[in-house]
């Protein structure tokens, strides 16, 4: 029997799903907190409970937490711990390191010629209200999030450089700001598994959310893409070599732009938008590399 885990978030739908997929396949089903998990370094061993976790034939990881923090890096090296002690995972963590940081990703994008929003990186409150000023409006971003949770817009005016001030006292000593983009109502999640195209799917904003977010009430459609700007999202996240990824894509008045590679992909696009059942797919692949390996 090939025992594939799944880190992840126990009882969440995509962790399961995952675990469903790996038990269809092998007989094998156990969902890792990474939270549960103890690294001991004399031993050269990792454990969940009373299983050697450093054991198994492979782990996919899913979720490291609900919310992306500055923590998740220190889960990601114990990860990577597993990973150099034979066990492969899926997508390799130092990988993911470079996604879940929005700085390192946003770095890697523009080294690479990839068009994103006007985007200004600064601790200095000036430079912060001049680049609203220059928007017109600016989306504020956390460094470290997930589906636009802590996601500000600040607009140019009177109000601006208090609204500036109040985001970084919240705790955003580095402020991450874009130009607000005027979008048609929907924004893109253009999926690759193995670095290969797989399905495109819309997420539909709800009626007066300026995100289009499942979080904040978005949908998912089937979406065609051109040719070309599937070509730009496999530039995207060719430089991550993730195993499985959605690259966030918006169609704006001065063409597409990438908004970020997504260290997880999103299951519940593919499936609700497309009819992909993404957990199976990636199941497969899982079993195809390690069997070959």
């Amino acid at each position: 029997m090939t025992r594939i885990g799944v880190v992840g978030i126990p009882g969440a739908w995509s962790s399961e799903r995952l675990a469903d997929a790996i038990e269809k396949r092998t007989g094998y089903r156990r969902v890792f907190d990474v939270g549960e998990l103890s690294l001991d370094l004399a031993a050269g061993k990792v454990w969940a409970g009373d299983e050697e976790v450093t054991a198994l034939d492979g782990l996919i990881i899913k979720k490291i937490g609900k919310q992306y923090s500055p923590e998740h890096l220190e889960r990601l090296e114990l990860l990577r711990y597993v990973q150099e002690k034979g066990v492969p995972c899926f997508s390799r963590p130092e990988r993911i390191a470079r996604m879940i940081d929005r700085m390192a990703c946003t770095v890697t994008l523009n080294l690479h010629d990839i068009p994103m929003p006007p985007t200004v990186i600064t601790e200095n409150v000036d430079a912060a209200v001049a680049a609203v000023e220059r928007f017109g409006a600016a989306v504020f971003k956390p460094m470290f999030s997930t589906k636009a949770r802590g996601m500000q817009i600040i607009e140019a005016g009177a109000g601006a450089r208090e609204a500036v001030e109040q985001f970084q006292a919240a705790g955003h000593t580095v402020m991450y700001l874009q130009q607000k983009a005027n979008l048609p109502g929907f924004d893109l999640g253009v999926a690759f598994l193995g670095g290969e195209y797989l399905a495109t799917y819309a997420r539909v904003a709800a009626d007066g959310a300026w995100n289009t977010t499942f979080h904040s009430g978005g949908k998912y459609r089937n979406h065609d893409l051109e040719p070309e700007i599937v070509e730009l999202a496999r530039r995207a996240q060719a430089p991550f070599e993730l195993e499985f990824t959605c690259v966030d894509v918006a169609e704006t008045d001065d063409g597409p732009v990438v908004w970020e590679v997504s260290a997880f992909g999103c299951f519940h696009g593919l499936l609700d938008g497309c009819g992909i059942d993404a957990a199976e797919r990636y199941v497969d692949y899982a079993l195809g590399r390690i069997e070959n390996a």
